[in-house]
């Protein structure tokens, strides 16, 4: 608090108040009266010294609030909203920008930004792309119109942002070498088992581009798509993550980002775990080329008939209860089949054989959820079936695999002999119940104990879920980018903010979800009462361990604004 003097030249008297200076939401300075006491030569009647007696007193007035940590407010009820400020604002995010400069993103920002031409504040633009793609997912537009409910001050154009996406697009790939060395520094992250799948993400689109290809959507959806491989620790976070056209196959995504991988992160022996979808005689070919290992699972229903006979037989299997059991085999001479693209640039498939391992094992929980996934596939066969007239265009080719005499063109969906006689497919149905439950495991691991490389990949789980998160949580679509490196920038927006989100999951010791996390901090937020008092409004367990864990203050009712930012600032500190 100070002692304010305004002179009125018209009177020719000075007017003495004592008022207290703050911040407005937008950082502007402001002050309001505490005490008023007149004109100074009305006080001149009263004190030798007006002038240093009331700024005595506007010291002692601070110094007693500062003790007696209260402050009282006087409140007018007639005061109106103003439509320039942001009433309302979160403080969850102070999670996110610890975790965000722990890891040096803004360091590398600014070093990235330091001798480009430009003249906007890259750095800043990606705090706030990152911080609203975890909190409240949407277009860089929105994240642009709803900046300030932030306590960082965010001051660039909506333009800025979309330019700051080509810069973005070139140094996604120093900025994930950067992010893998804090990690290896900070959470102790090794990359000899790495964990590897693909996804894809479709545009609603007519048109494709070079990117943007029609492929084999997740849903059976036929707009053009990209796919992503994903490469994840064993610790559950993301390593890397590279783009390829949509029509690319994902057993041909491998290669590239090993080579990558082993390339830019300087690697030694790698183990993959990947999906039977990766699983292909030219990864294999490739992982043993490298001296690389490799777990890959195996589809038992789409295997040989020696294969399927080898995992239903009983003997050989080590039983865990009743609802476990397990079995392996050493295949010296396993054949597989590579692609040799010869002279004339024609490709054909030659046998060759490799040293492998083959491990089989069967879980009643498997079987009880195959059996479920199919049951729910042959329902809408059946409705089919009974009204083929009612789905004369369909992309469900998991319920369309149990119906007798049907054609589809892939292409479109459309069901071309409508009029046929169906029939569900009961020889398939019977064949299917016999697998369920069984899983089979093809490895280079020969020495590996059975039970270890299961276990190893059972972590594959952790890839499924980080897809999961991307796509739903982080709102990964729909797009509102256009051109490739725009795209490209995205998902490197999207991979910071899945990195980020999995490390307080991992800080938080693994008791929460990504999900628990964001819908906790998203509630975790201030309203301005008056001047730069805050009222913060939300306490539950999930803040309690956060204050615990971060060293945060989540819960703490009434916050200054010079508190909120200190607290801000301590996020910020390199430590």
């Amino acid at each position: 608090m100070f002692l304010r003097q305004t002179h009125y030249k018209k009177t020719g008297r000075t007017n003495l108040a004592i008022v207290q200076g703050y911040r407005d939401n937008q950082g502007k300075a402001k002050s309001k009266v505490k005490l008023k006491i007149g004109y100074l030569d009305e006080m001149q009647k009263i004190y030798d010294d007006p002038i240093a007696h009331f700024e005595a007193l506007a010291t002692q007035m601070t110094e007693e609030q500062k003790a007696s940590n209260s402050i009282t407010i006087t409140l007018d009820m007639n005061e109106q909203l103003s439509a320039d400020e942001t009433y309302r604002k979160n403080y969850g995010y102070i999670i996110y920008s610890k975790i965000y400069h722990e890891l040096e993103i803004n360091r590398f920002l600014n070093n990235a930004r330091r001798h480009e031409p430009f003249k906007f504040n890259s750095e800043a633009i990606m705090r706030l792309l990152v911080y609203s793609r975890l909190l409240n997912p949407g277009s860089k537009r929105a994240a642009h119109i709803n900046k300030d409910i932030f306590f960082d001050n965010f001051d660039f154009s909506l333009d800025d942002v979309y330019d700051s996406l080509d810069h973005f697009d070139e140094i996604s790939v120093p900025l994930q070498q950067h992010l893998h060395n804090q990690v290896t520094e900070q959470y102790g992250r090794t990359t000899d088992l790495i964990y590897y799948d693909v996804t894809n993400y479709y545009f609603e689109i007519d048109k494709q581009d070079e990117l943007r290809r029609k492929g084999a959507e997740k849903n059976g959806r036929r707009d053009p798509i990209v796919q992503m491989g994903l490469l994840l620790d064993t610790l559950g976070l993301p390593i890397s993550y590279k783009m390829f056209p949509g029509n690319t196959h994902d057993s041909q995504t491998l290669m590239p980002t090993l080579t990558n991988i082993k390339k830019q992160f300087n690697a030694n022996r790698i183990i993959t775990v990947a999906d039977k979808g990766l699983h292909s005689g030219d990864n294999i070919a490739y992982c043993t080329a490298l001296g690389d290992g490799y777990i890959f699972s195996k589809s038992v229903r789409g295997a040989s008939q020696d294969f399927k006979e080898w995992v239903l037989d009983e003997v050989g299997y080590v039983k865990y209860g009743s609802k476990y059991k397990i079995k392996s085999k050493m295949v010296p001479n396993a054949k597989i089949k590579i692609t040799i693209e010869q002279i004339s640039k024609k490709k054909k498939k030659k046998e060759m054989e490799v040293e492998q391992k083959w491990i089989a094992f069967y879980s009643e929980k498997y079987a009880i959820r195959a059996k479920l996934k199919r049951e729910e596939a042959i329902a809408k066969a059946l409705k089919l079936i009974k009204n083929p007239s009612k789905y004369q265009r369909t992309f469900d080719y998991g319920a369309v695999g149990y119906i007798e005499n049907i054609k589809i063109d892939k292409e479109t969906g459309i069901i071309e002999n409508v009029k046929a006689t169906l029939k569900l497919n009961y020889a398939k149905i019977k064949e299917e119940e016999k697998y369920d439950g069984y899983y089979a495991i093809v490895t280079s691991e020969m020495d590996a104990p059975d039970e270890h490389i299961v276990e190893m990949y059972h972590g594959l789980w952790r890839i499924e879920e980080s897809f999961k998160i991307s796509k739903s949580i982080l709102g990964t679509r729909p797009f509102f980018v256009r051109t490739e490196p725009h795209i490209n920038a995205h998902f490197l927006i999207c991979f910071l903010s899945l990195l980020i989100a999995r490390c307080v999951e991992l800080r938080l010791g693994g008791e929460y979800t990504v999900e628990n996390i964001t819908e906790e901090l998203d509630k975790v937020a201030c309203s301005n009462i008056q001047q730069n008092l805050w009222l913060c409004d939300y306490k539950s367990e999930l803040t309690d361990k956060m204050n615990e864990v971060f060293g945060t203050t989540f819960g703490k009712k009434y916050q200054t604004l010079k508190d909120i930012k200190k607290s801000l600032a301590a996020t910020k500190k390199k430590k």
